[in-house]
């Protein structure tokens, strides 16, 4: 019996170890292997190259891929990017003077792997224009909602040695799902004659969650609503009979106003305006859930004409 037994326990035991990596191969099965497609194309844009992106993300089970692909220069992240329904992207970025090697990479979902492209080479054209560049990192921020996220926009100079005075840029970002913000610190930027370095301005996005508490506005000191909701329309009352006793064709009239008075005041507890002050807002909504693509705008000024460039960056956010 007890060899018996032993057999068994032995049997149990390594049947139990062969199925734990069976469960790990069902498991890593649920997430579909990926190939990401980039293609590029690019145009001259007053002196500066515009590349057009379109990439496409496809899953070995047919359906679309979802969440933020990454477009990276010469293994550097560029900027990021939320895929639509289809799992596809077009967009453009503008490219500093010099050569580049871009490539889009896919960071993967619940049910998909993350995947990259092949390298594509291009040459942006080489001015003598002062000018410049901006770009975001990290390109891609999750938030859950009620969370905050930071990121660091650089300024780079481009030809800053042309400059006859300080150039001087203003930050701002366009984008946001509903109930968020973005701040920036420093939000203005100056590029003193000659420099060559980037210079840096922090961008905070703050996200919001649902909130259970309602804010109670408080009654003025000393303030009887109920007394007064009483108390005025009774001396109306009597006031109105007192006075119809001595001409009461006067008094009917007085009496018609008063009830339309009191009607008037009854209405006004359904005024969307009375319910605000007396009950305060309404439970705070949260910041939907799902990827969006941020854009960041750096725009300059001479006072005649305004250069502006943009980067992008991807915002998920989740319950």
């Amino acid at each position: 019996m007890f060899r018996r037994g032993l057999r068994l326990h032995l049997v149990a035991t390594l049947g139990i170890a062969a199925a734990i990596p069976a469960l790990g191969a069902t498991a890593a099965s649920k997430q579909q292997a990926t190939q990401t497609t980039l293609v590029v194309g690019s145009r001259d844009l007053d002196g500066r190259t515009q590349a057009t992106l379109s990439a496409v993300v496809a899953g070995a089970d047919g359906q679309p891929a979802t969440g933020a692909i990454t477009l990276a220069d010469h293994g550097k992240p560029l900027a990021g990017f939320a895929l639509d329904a289809d799992g596809r992207l077009t967009a453009t970025v503008e490219l500093a003077p010099g050569d580049h090697s871009l490539s889009a990479t896919y960071a993967g979902d619940q049910t998909h792997l993350a995947s990259s492209s092949d390298v594509t080479p291009v040459r942006a054209v080489v001015g003598t224009t002062p000018d410049f560049s901006v770009s975001v990192a990290p390109t891609s921020i999750s938030l859950k909602q009620g969370q905050s996220g930071s990121a660091t926009v650089s300024i780079t100079p481009i030809n800053a040695i042309s400059l006859t005075a300080p150039m001087f840029i203003t930050i701002s970002c366009s984008g946001l799902p509903d109930q968020s913000s973005c701040s920036f610190t420093p939000l203005n930027i100056e590029i003193p004659v000659g420099a060559t370095a980037a210079i840096n301005s922090t961008v905070v996005i703050a996200t919001q969650a649902t909130s259970l508490a309602k804010v109670q506005p408080p009654l003025t000191r000393g303030s009887r609503p109920v007394a007064w909701a009483i108390l005025l329309p009774g001396a109306f009352v009597l006031g109105g009979f007192a006075f119809s006793a001595r001409r009461r064709f006067l008094g009917r009239l007085l009496l018609l106003a008063l009830v339309g008075f009191v009607a008037v005041l009854g209405t006004t507890a359904c005024n969307p305006l009375y319910r605000y002050y007396n009950h305060g807002p309404p439970n705070n909504l949260p910041t939907p859930a799902g990827t969006y693509t941020i854009t960041v705008a750096a725009q300059s000024s001479n006072g005649v004409t305004a250069t502006t460039h943009y980067t992008t960056f991807a915002l998920t956010v989740t319950q």
